[in-house]
């Protein structure tokens, strides 16, 4: 079994557009979105949710007001400011809770303890590509990282149990917890850029992140014809850098469009769980008139890209790099 990460140094290169289209290519696969704190693969592949699941990270204060005698010491203790005193009493701010557990100790009465929060979702779910684990993190929640890895962990389990080849995960933008926690383990890093200033520099720092972490990684450049000149950059960096650029999308109204209908760019798919011709077996037969693929220059390249991403994936680890 691989395990292919596609991330990005920065939000907007077009990353969930690509996975999304390899969800549509690939066969034997089991599909991961790590990008918990703003997960959109669902988007475009419309899954059917099969189970629910809370996340549970962290736990904040509680106070039985019967017992408390409003001594206050809890309030002086608090570091994060999460316990004011009203009318003489403490009153506990969930939001600026760090669930340090300090105030409950201090507590002479007992009248402060913890309580599991319910930080967020995830998700095993059913798409006309496959199997999908995907998860959503609640606003100002903290702990993406340990939703990452219950995520992946998961997909590891269906690929395992249904024997399947590949996983194919939508990891977070960035170099952070969540990217920190996605990146360990896979067989390949596919990094998805765009040629722009803050897309080349972005780039840069997370090739950073899968060299400190041994992994192997290569390059996609998404809108590649948009400035030629810092296409130019890229591939000089990469070449320099010994990173393959394995594709290069142009821009194509026709990706925009198929993202707008909610679509994966490689596949036009009309109505229902229709069956994508070419795309793999085990899904349901739509009519004829599902069996639309786009031909436009974006997902030409994108099958390009998924051609050679394999090879990767297969040749890296036979040759045990």
């Amino acid at each position: 079994m691989k395990e292919l990460l596609v991330i990005s140094g920065k939000g907007g290169t077009g990353k969930t557009s690509v996975v999304a289209s390899f969800a549509a290519l690939a066969d034997s696969k089991v599909l991961a979105d790590c990008d918990v704190d703003a997960a959109d693969l669902h988007l475009l592949l419309s899954p059917e949710e099969l189970e629910s699941h809370e996340f549970i990270a962290s736990r904040l204060a509680t106070l039985d007001e019967e017992k408390c005698i409003g001594c206050g010491r809890c309030s002086e203790a608090c570091r994060f400011g999460a316990i004011a005193m009203a009318d003489g009493y403490p009153v506990i701010d969930p939001i600026s809770c760090e669930g340090c557990t300090v105030c409950s100790h201090i507590c002479p009465e007992g009248a402060i303890t913890m309580v599991d929060a319910i930080s967020g979702h995830w998700f095993v779910s059913d798409t006309r590509f496959g199997p999908m684990v995907h998860a959503k993190l609640k606003a100002a929640e903290e702990n993406s990282g340990k939703l990452v890895s219950q995520v992946r962990r998961k997909a590891r389990e269906i690929a395992e149990r249904q024997g399947l080849e590949c996983i194919i995960t939508d990891g977070p933008p960035g170099v952070g917890c969540p990217v920190i926690s996605s990146i360990s383990g896979v067989d390949l890093a596919l990094i998805v850029t765009e040629p722009t200033v803050a897309g080349v520099h972005d780039m840069e720092r997370v090739l950073d992140l899968t060299r400190h972490f041994d992994v192997n990684a290569a390059v996609c450049i998404n809108k590649c014809d948009l400035d030629e000149g810092n296409t130019e950059r890229i591939e000089d960096y990469c070449c320099a850098e010994e990173i393959e650029v394995v594709g290069k999308i142009p821009f194509d109204e026709e990706m925009v469009k198929a993202v707008v209908r909610g679509e994966p760019p490689v596949a036009r798919v009309s109505g229902g769980h229709g069956y994508v011709e070419g795309f793999g077996s085990g899904h349901e037969a739509g009519s004829a008139d599902s069996r639309k693929c786009s031909d436009g220059k974006a997902a030409q390249a994108i099958r390009r890209l998924w051609d050679r991403v394999q090879d990767r994936l297969w040749q890296d680890a036979d040759s045990g790099e």
